[in-house]
């Protein structure tokens, strides 16, 4: 079930002294245009683009929202049953249908993912081990990638999207993140600190080949989001020395990279004030014209 909200509605789920202003933005990547689709006084995080390109989907304070894009004052809460601890890792199914959430449990507050309809209902457990945080479902919709904990270890991990046995794709020094299938799902794009800095890396899908694509020796690369055609990599990064290369916190001056997949050229296309939250999913449309992401107030 969709239940309907009003701004104000919202804005009563804040904490009264969270100053925070959120822009839930759009980038147009034929004419560099940046668009403010709606401003809320509160924090919300990590827009996912819906499949039929109609709506952008964001967490706030535990819970997932969808908001219009022709009518952005179109505010509806989708009904996650108990999980109402939900964090920015949601992701969508190839076909719309389902959306995969990470929620810090009940029992120990610890991040397990879950799968449910988009259009509501309760939530079905997929990684009982703890913490998982959910970022890529294939695209033939049976498995689940992620970044899990597991004895003291960072690393990406699979796991059936109906559950099962998780499967152990990287075992490097330091910290794995941020994996995420390509449309054709052959590889899995990801960020990894093995080398020194955060950076981008890809591998195929079973965790073979694993190759690093930035080299950058000023930034902390995070959370690379391919287009639908495959033709571009958008990602976040953070200047060297504003944070540690495993952090990626809120409320830094970031940039928005954009990269050609065919040649791993990459471009700064927009600076803003954010981080955490800002685009921790992938939000490209359909289209592959254009991804949403949100800035902040400082």
């Amino acid at each position: 079930m969709l239940l309907t909200l009003s701004l104000c509605s919202l804005v009563g789920l804040t904490a009264q002294n969270d100053k925070t202003i959120s822009k839930l933005e759009i980038y147009d990547i034929e004419t560099d245009a940046r668009q403010v689709l709606k401003e809320f006084p509160f924090l919300i995080e990590a827009p996912n683009w819906s499949k039929d390109g109609k709506y952008l989907i964001f967490n706030s304070k535990g819970k997932l929202y969808k908001i219009e894009i022709a009518r952005p004052e179109n505010i509806e809460e989708i009904n996650t049953g108990f999980a109402v601890n939900c964090n920015n890792d949601h992701v969508l199914s190839a076909s719309g249908q389902r959306i995969a959430i990470s929620h810090g449990t009940k029992e120990d507050g610890r991040s397990r993912i879950y799968v449910l309809p988009l259009a509501g209902g309760n939530p079905t457990l997929i990684t009982p081990m703890a913490p998982s945080y959910l970022h890529g479902w294939s695209p033939d919709e049976t498995t689940l990638a992620y970044c899990a904990e597991r004895n003291g270890n960072f690393d990406v991990y699979t796991i059936p999207a109906e559950g099962g046995v998780e499967k152990r794709l990287t075992d490097a020094e330091g910290l794995d993140d941020g994996p995420e299938y390509c449309a054709q799902g052959d590889h899995i794009w990801f960020n990894s600190s093995r080398t020194g800095l955060m950076q981008v890396w890809r591998m195929n899908s079973d965790g073979t080949n694993q190759r690093q694509v930035t080299k950058d020796g000023d930034r902390n690369s995070w959370f690379p989001h391919i287009s639908p055609d495959e033709q571009w990599v958008v990602y976040i990064a953070y200047k060297k020395g504003d944070v540690e290369p495993a952090s990626h916190p809120f409320g830094k001056h970031v940039e928005l990279r954009l990269m050609s997949v065919n040649d791993y050229q990459s471009k700064t296309i927009v600076n803003l004030f954010g981080g955490q939250g800002t685009i921790n999913v992938n939000s490209w449309s359909p289209d592959s014209k254009r991804f949403a992401f949100v800035s902040y107030n400082e």
